[in-house]
């Protein structure tokens, strides 16, 4: 832990450098042409301002404190030669940049903008186009990146990199980026206490977004829509998922949301609209359900194996081809005061809870998920009434899957 004298001496050290900082102008008719140049002749804490131009330039490295701040957003083409630029110091700042041309390589990861073992770092209005790798964190820390617009033309996964990628890092906001084009639009790997705020990550190849073995994130009022596949949360802990939009999403092997191998996650208050799947669920448990909207999905939950003491609470099931599918007799799942459309009791006493349970498993989907060509069925009335007979007497669909107090308006 930092003793507060030592912190304070810091930061009068820090206020030093700032005060002696000194801004060098870098454009095609000033004294310093390149930013490479630039970067070498300045010293801790000064400010390259780069004016409008094209700079054909890469493996730019930064080593030492820097601005570098971008007038009326020069362009710099790194000529698909490899990286653009590789900061390698704390204390940087990439401000107001215009990046495209980042070479494709099936060896190394080639990014516009990496950020390696680096701490306190802004990444901020930058534009990303003709991309491998978009904004690469590596084993850096106590970053920001925000407002920056990326966009790929992404066509096939092997070739294609990710437009906002975390590895090995941790305390890093991710905030009001755009992101589209590329194989997943923000992808996470051993990274923990990432916030990803305001973001919309559409058209990418794979998912809006992914997670991978990182623990402790949230991420909140994002739109991811119309990605390959929805967005992959897999084999992590503790993940908040609030207020986020999750937009047609739609194909043979898509869905809003694949939760796989996470335990003590919270989702509340989100939107599942127009996706083959709203939410994919395998082997994951402790998790709460609550206020999410799952609109004109056609599977709005599909629960596979082993997923245990999850609960679904004040959530609103509306006009989904099916509310929930299970691939198993047993529920250790609780679902309790949730409005479905589908549900057709009465509430005599007027407390706005039905007075029937609910069940919200049809037999249907149970052949469904073992015949999925009798799909072709799914209006007809042949299977409008076995699902009323399992209604009336379960068999194949777990007995104990209700809802025993169905609300009777909207939440």
């Amino acid at each position: 832990m930092i003793k507060l004298g030592n912190l304070i001496l810091v930061l009068i050290v820090l206020q030093m450098h700032l005060a002696y900082s000194k801004t060098i102008s870098i454009c095609h008719d000033c004294d310093v042409k390149s930013i490479q140049k630039g970067i070498s002749m300045a010293v801790d804490f000064d400010t390259l301002l780069i004016k409008k131009g094209t700079y054909k330039e890469f493996n730019i490295v930064i080593d030492k404190p820097l601005t570098l701040l971008g007038q009326n957003y020069p362009i710099v083409d790194g000529e698909d030669q490899g990286e653009i630029i590789r900061i390698i110091s704390d204390h940087v700042t990439i401000d107001g940049l215009f990046l495209i041309n980042v070479g494709t390589s099936y060896t190394s990861d080639h990014a516009a903008i990496r950020v390696v073992k680096s701490s306190f770092f802004l990444i901020q209005n930058v534009v990303l186009e003709k991309l491998f790798f978009g904004i690469y964190l590596e084993k850096s820390d106590h970053g920001k990146v925000y407002h920056n617009k990326i966009i790929g033309d992404a066509i096939d996964e092997y070739n294609s990199g990710n437009g906002i990628q975390l590895w090995y890092s941790k305390n890093i906001e991710i905030d009001r980026n755009i992101v589209q084009g590329v194989r997943d639009g923000i992808y996470l790997e051993f990274s923990d206490n990432i916030t990803i705020n305001n973001n919309i990550s559409s058209n990418n190849l794979r998912y809006g977004l992914h997670f991978m073995f990182s623990n402790d994130d949230i991420y909140t009022n994002n739109t991811f829509k119309n990605n390959g596949a929805g967005v992959a949360v897999m084999f992590s802990k503790r993940i908040k998922m609030y207020q986020n939009q999750f937009l047609e999403n739609w194909g043979t092997a898509a869905y809003g949301m694949l939760l796989k191998e996470i335990n003590d996650a919270e989702i509340s208050g989100n939107t599942f609209k127009e996706n083959t799947i709203g939410i994919n669920i395998e082997g994951s448990n402790r998790i709460r359900y609550t206020n999410n909207h799952f609109v004109n999905n056609g599977w709005a939950i599909k629960v596979l194996g082993a997923c245990y003491s999850n609960t679904f609470e004040h959530n609103n099931f509306l006009y989904n081809s099916f509310d929930i599918s299970y691939n198993s007799k047993l529920n250790d799942n609780v679902f309790n005061e949730n409005y479905w459309s589908d549900y057709t009791g009465y509430d005599l006493d007027d407390n706005g809870i039905g007075d029937v349970p609910y069940r919200p498993v049809k037999l249907f989907s149970y052949i469904v998920n073992r015949t999925p060509e009798t799909i072709i069925l799914l209006r007809s009335l042949f299977m409008d009434i076995i699902d009323f007979s399992e209604k009336v007497s379960p068999v194949f669909t777990p007995d104990n899957l209700m809802d025993a107090r169905p609300l009777m308006k909207k939440i």
